[in-house]
């Protein structure tokens, strides 16, 4: 069900949040939608179920238009890209019916756990490819591998995105950096897989859930312009040097917003 929500005018600041999670959303990969769940539900109080419907449509703009830029960038690996949302898409639909059979008090704390787990996962393996850099071990992975790792983080991410409308931003950034593809890569190919869940996990919503209209143009009014900033501003970054603190610093908040999640059921 589509619908406009009234206006209050708390809504103005949305814009403002809209334009920062549009910026990073680009900058660090998977269009910021992992945000828009927490700011709707802890900020505005929107119902769990219309929040993750909500927050799927407004991730839209910011995939399509992160996407071309990173694209014009050289920052996108297509073939691995590909890779994970092939088997996104049916997780995204599998995750759009399973919203549906969860109360909004376990929707919330089901996201804040999947949160905590999302950010050990690449604390560990941060740590791992710093170890293995550290003894010079690069070994190439087989083709099998890489297809099994696609598949799977691919497919969680879309059931991800499906189920709590965060676009499945943690999964692919875990899978792209546990493939050991450079920072700049793991953004830029994020985007691309996040955009074909959200397509296809806002398609299974439309026909299941609530869509509210008003907050999403409130919110793409200014996540489009920051994500028409964020790959002009990344592609003159220097992450060589600083890519184990980018990984630190995501899964830090990562944990902070499942903790929060979980503490404000």
């Amino acid at each position: 069900m589509i619908f406009y929500s009234s206006y209050e005018n708390i809504y103005l600041i949305l814009p403002v949040i809209g334009f920062i999670i549009g910026l990073f959303g680009t900058m660090l990969g998977g269009g910021g939608g992992f945000f828009f769940l927490p700011v709707l539900t802890l900020l505005l109080g929107v119902p769990a179920h219309t929040a993750v419907a909500t927050s799927l449509a407004a991730t839209l703009p910011i995939g399509m238009v992160g996407s071309w830029g990173h694209y014009k960038k050289g920052n996108i690996d297509l073939k691995t890209g590909w890779l994970f949302a092939v088997a996104g898409i049916g997780g995204a639909l599998v995750g759009a019916y399973l919203a549906k059979l969860i109360s909004e008090q376990q929707l919330k704390v089901l996201f804040g756990i999947y949160s905590i787990l999302i950010a050990v996962n690449m604390l560990v393996t941060a740590v791992r490819k710093k170890q293995a850099e550290k003894h010079k071990q690069k070994k190439e992975e087989s083709k099998t591998v890489r297809i099994g790792k696609g598949s799977f983080f691919g497919l969680s991410a879309g059931m991800i995105a499906g189920t709590f409308g965060t676009s499945g931003t943690a999964p692919v950034i875990a899978g792209l950096f546990s493939m050991r593809l450079p920072v700049k890569l793991v953004v830029g190919t994020s985007l691309l897989i996040v955009l074909v869940n959200t397509i296809f996990a806002v398609g299974a919503h439309f026909l299941m859930g609530s869509i509210d209209l008003t907050l999403i143009a409130f919110l793409t009014s200014g996540s489009v312009l920051g994500a028409f900033v964020g790959p002009r501003l990344f592609s003159k970054v220097k992450l060589e040097k600083s890519e184990s603190k980018v990984h630190y610093l995501y899964a830090f908040i990562v944990a902070a917003i499942g903790i929060a999640m979980i503490i404000n059921r």
